[in-house]
C-alpha cells in the first residue's frame, strides 16, 4: 500500500481481543481530492483514511476511507464533519469485536451520537449533521457503514454500481412503493435527508460487506459529485485514468457541470490480492 498520513492515531493494542491471522493483504491505490466548489463560502466536506502499518491492525481491520458531507450553516458543517470521521475511526479501530462489520456499525453509530450530543450541548451548533459513507478493506472483503446521500459505487467488469443506499425522503418513499423512480427523480424533496448523522440521538447505519476482486473500484463520493455526473461519467473516468488522476477529473469536471457545491471524491482500485 502506498504510505499516506493521517491525522488519526490508534494503539494496535486495543484491536479485538481474538487474534484474527493475516490471510489476504489487498494491495490498493487510491486517489483523493475535494473542493470548495464554484458558489459555497466554505468547504463541510471531509475525507480521511487510515493504513495500518501493523499486521494485526490489517488483519483484524484492514484500510479504511471515508467521506462525509456537513450540514448545519456557517461553521457547523465543517465541524460535524470532522468529529464524525476522526470518530469513526477511532471507534472502528479500537472496538474490541472480532467482526469488521460489527466495529463499522458501533463506529457508525458512536460518531452519531458524539455529532448530536455536541450539537445539543454547544449553542450555535444546534441542528449540525453530516453524512458518511467509509469502506474498509479487510483482507479478502470490504466493508461498507453508511449514512445519508454521499455515495459508494463499485466498478467490476465495466459496469458500475451503486452499493450504498439513499437515506432521503424521497428514497424512502420508492422503497415502500409509495413513489415511483421516475417521480423521485423529479421531487422537490429530493434532497431532503431521512437519515443524517447528528439529526438524532440514535441512527440505523447501512452495514454490508462483499468479497473483493482484482481490479475492482470502488468510488466514495459526496453529492456535489453526485449531483454533477452520471454514473457513466464515472464509470468512464475511473477506468480510463489511475485512482489519482480520476480523482482530480472527476472533481474537476463536477465544477465545470456547475459546482453547486463541495465536491470531494476518493478511488480506490484493487490490485494483486497478496495471499499468505
Amino acid at each position: 500500500m502506498s504510505e499516506h498520513e493521517t491525522t488519526a492515531e490508534f494503539d494496535a493494542e486495543e484491536l479485538a481481543a481474538d487474534v484474527v491471522e493475516l490471510k489476504v493483504v489487498p494491495s490498493l491505490t487510491f486517489g483523493a481530492k475535494t473542493d470548495i466548489g464554484r458558489l459555497r463560502e466554505n468547504n463541510e466536506d471531509k475525507y480521511e483514511f487510515f493504513l495500518p502499518d501493523d499486521e494485526r491492525q490489517l488483519a483484524a481491520r484492514g484500510a479504511t476511507f471515508v467521506v462525509c458531507d456537513g450540514m448545519g450553516g456557517a461553521e457547523a458543517g465543517q465541524i460535524a464533519s470532522e468529529l464524525a470521521t476522526k470518530t469513526f475511526l477511532d471507534v472502528y479501530y479500537n472496538h474490541r469485536s472480532g467482526d469488521p462489520a460489527e466495529a463499522a456499525m458501533a463506529a457508525a453509530k458512536a460518531a452519531n451520537r458524539f455529532v448530536s450530543d455536541v450539537s445539543r450541548s454547544i449553542p450555535g451548533r444546534l441542528g449540525m449533521g453530516c453524512t458518511l459513507t467509509a469502506l474498509s478493506f479487510v483482507q479478502s472483503e470490504v466493508v461498507l457503514a453508511h449514512i445519508g446521500d454521499s455515495r459508494a459505487y463499485r466498478i467490476r467488469d465495466g459496469e458500475i454500481e451503486q452499493i450504498s443506499e439513499e437515506h432521503t425522503y424521497v428514497e424512502d418513499q420508492v422503497r415502500l412503493g409509495v413513489m415511483s423512480a421516475e417521480e423521485a427523480e423529479y421531487s422537490q424533496y429530493k434532497h431532503i435527508l431521512s437519515r443524517a448523522v447528528g439529526a438524532e440521538p440514535d441512527v440505523e447505519p447501512q452495514v454490508d460487506r462483499w468479497l473483493v476482486e482484482q481490479s475492482d473500484v470502488y468510488i466514495l463520493c459526496s453529492d456535489g459529485v453526485s449531483n454533477e455526473l452520471p454514473d457513466d461519467a464515472l464509470l468512464d473516468l475511473a477506468t480510463s485514468l489511475g485512482p489519482s488522476a480520476a480523482a482530480w477529473r472527476i472533481v474537476n469536471d463536477a465544477l465545470l457541470a456547475g459546482g453547486r457545491d463541495n465536491a470531494t471524491v476518493i478511488v480506490v482500485r484493487v490490485d494483486p490480492l497478496d495471499q499468505r
